[in-house]
């Protein structure tokens, strides 16, 4: 049975260019959301195992949202994803409950499978 993963960021070009690598290798993605609050409804009805989670969103950013997500009833994997590099966020990063973080410049179906494994 293959993972299954909500995208959420407030790009809907960089969602769907998400889905169809993840699509690709064998993923089953099964929803987006373009704002935290939209995230948080998401997961809780979808139930990923997966979250592929953009740090700056409209209404809140990733951080928050990972942290909620880690204390909520369904505790997803969430991978961070960011057009800025980990240097930015270095402090954020390392006290965050998310699995990892990747650059949307460097994220490949084999970074982001090397994170959820």
């Amino acid at each position: 049975m293959a993972a299954t993963v909500l995208i959420v960021d407030d790009h809907a070009m960089f969602r769907a260019m998400a889905r169809r690598m993840l699509d690709a290798q064998g993923y089953d993605v099964v929803g987006e959301a373009d704002t935290a609050a939209a995230a948080v409804d998401a997961v809780t009805r979808l139930r990923p195992n997966i979250v592929l989670l953009d740090v700056q969103l409209p209404d809140r950013d990733g951080f928050a949202v990972a942290e909620q997500l880690a204390r909520g009833e369904v505790r997803p994997t969430v991978v961070l994803i960011s057009s800025r590099d980990a240097s930015s966020y270095r402090q954020r990063l390392s006290d965050s409950p998310a699995r990892g973080f990747l650059p949307k410049s460097e994220l490949t179906a084999a970074a982001f499978s090397a994170l959820v494994a």
